[in-house]
């Protein structure tokens, strides 16, 4: 028994619906329904012709289409006008009771926007020139017990629209072409990849040892192994292994999952691609980096010119490569390249008010708080930062002429981090002493620190090849290509606070 409370509206439909059922016209007992041409397909073969011309070049068999209802418009009391709209376009219908019979069409125009339905007819112009299918009989497929937002109003409230994807999805084309041009986005990465030699794996999502970021992971219990397990934050650590294994390439496109804060930047459960090439440096990972942007972009934009928050964004530039100390400079005046203590370091720190969590932190977390104070925010144009600290590059390879720095570098766009790249660590002894550090920080009450992971160790011992790697935020990069202001804006379904009362 459904104790739910329904509105005038709803408790209409129903009744129509059992109405239907009574008739036995009940049109969830259809298991499907044949269509011959889809909309998009009938508006590029009959577009072209004129009014009279569709008389003379009409196919003899009937056109089946389908669609859901979005406008109905009735003409007189023996004709009505209805737009129906199936996955990638809108057609209008012109129906009339003389080609239904009366029953027919009577039981047409009880119909509610919202309904599927499967029609049967022919195409014409009306006197406007608009192109229509007439139909000659119809198919109830599936009975809208709700009903659709007002098409001016839409769904007012913001959550209800990421929360009811579906609802948003009916209403907004718009929405719907983004989506579709995420799909496009994914395929290009991959087959740009795939054009490479690189191949495809999958790892697991539920790990026994955090690590590969840092970041707070959600915890689960795995009953059968009687241990507590993480969802992974990163794909990084088994990726690896498969460059140790013999792999040469390897790359996953896959959800990672952060216990962390949700804004228009943030998802808790997100998607990235993770690369890893044998034999290759930091230089190869920004040309490879650069080539996917420009490979993704041309998948869904004709120009290399993109707008997005205000600004006017050149892909087809070679993109800009600045150390990160060498951008602090130029922002605030502060140079870390001069060797110094922590202490020494502190007090430029509190000179230019920004706070340190001394507890845990070193000279590297210092210069590193530097950048995300005061220099993210002024990168506008695609920007590679390379030379990340030490301290807070666990698993990149020092530089070899300044130890102090790692091969790393991180691609910033609009203030905004959009991939983050290494060379990677593979000395299983400095490795050891990094995890170690991690360890550390956790007993100082860093949550996102990494953990120490043996296995992880013992695959370097067997030899890890220089390695190149990078991960990728697939979200941010279609938000930027497609101009989406909120990261729920590319997200099918994002997290969202339950409803009250949804259980």
């Amino acid at each position: 028994m459904d104790n739910r409370k329904f509105t005038e509206q709803e408790l209409i439909r129903r009744e129509k619906y059992k109405t239907l059922v009574e008739r036995g016209r009940d049109p969830f007992l259809l298991t499907q329904f044949e269509r011959n041409a889809t909309l998009t397909e009938l508006k590029t073969t009959f577009a072209k012709f004129s009014k009279e011309e569709l008389a003379n070049v009409e196919p003899k068999q009937l056109l089946k289409t389908a669609g859901r209802i979005k406008l109905f418009r009735e003409a007189g009391k023996k004709a009505a006008f209805v737009n129906i709209q199936d996955q990638d376009a809108d057609i209008q219908l012109y129906v009339r009771m003389d080609e239904l019979g009366e029953d027919n069409f009577n039981a047409f125009r009880d119909l509610d926007l919202g309904d599927i339905i499967g029609v049967e007819g022919h195409m014409m112009k009306t006197d406007h020139g608009e192109l229509s299918i007439r139909v000659c009989q119809y198919t109830l497929l599936s009975k809208a017990l709700k009903p659709l937002p007002d098409k001016h109003a839409g769904i007012q409230d913001i959550e209800e629209k990421y929360r009811r994807r579906y609802v948003d999805l009916i209403m907004n084309p718009e929405v719907k072409k983004t989506f579709q041009k995420r799909s496009k986005i994914v395929r290009a990465l991959q087959k740009f990849l795939d054009d490479q030699g690189y191949m495809e794996v999958e790892t697991p999502i539920l790990q026994s040892v955090k690590g590969g970021a840092a970041a707070k992971p959600f915890k689960s219990y795995f009953n059968a192994l009687d241990h507590e397990f993480t969802l992974r934050i990163a794909t990084e650590l088994p990726l690896k292994r498969l460059i140790v294994g013999g792999f040469e390439g390897v790359y996953e496109i896959g959800r990672l999952f952060r216990n962390e804060g949700m804004s228009a930047r943030h998802n808790p459960e997100f998607t990235t691609l993770e690369l890893y090439v044998a034999y290759k440096g930091l230089d190869f990972l920004m040309n490879i980096n650069e080539k996917i942007l420009k490979a993704c972009n041309d998948a869904v934009n004709d120009s290399s010119i993109i707008h997005y928050g205000g600004y006017e964004i050149d892909l087809g530039k070679s993109f800009a490569r600045v150390h990160m100390v060498d951008a602090i400079k130029n922002v605030t005046g502060v140079d870390f390249w001069k060797e110094m203590t922590f202490d020494e370091a502190l007090a430029i720190a509190k000179k230019h008010h920004v706070k340190v969590e001394k507890h845990h932190f070193g000279v590297g977390h210092i210069i590193n708080l530097f950048f995300e104070e005061f220099v993210e925010k002024t990168i506008i144009q695609p920007t590679f930062i390379y030379g990340h600290p030490v301290e807070v590059s666990p698993l990149s390879k020092s530089n070899k002429d300044n130890p102090r720095f790692t091969d790393r570098f991180e691609l910033f766009i609009i203030g905004r981090e959009y991939a983050n790249a290494y060379c990677e660590l593979n000395n299983p002894i400095e490795q050891y002493s990094r995890f170690e550090e991690q360890l550390q920080e956790i007993e100082f009450g860093n949550d996102e620190a990494g953990e120490m992971d043996i296995d992880f160790i013992e695959a370097l011992e067997y030899g890890l090849p220089p390695t190149a790697g990078f991960g990728l935020g697939i979200d941010r990069m279609v938000m930027l290509l497609t101009n989406s202001e909120s990261i729920k804006d590319v997200l099918l379904f994002p997290q969202m606070k339950p409803r009250e009362g949804n259980n």
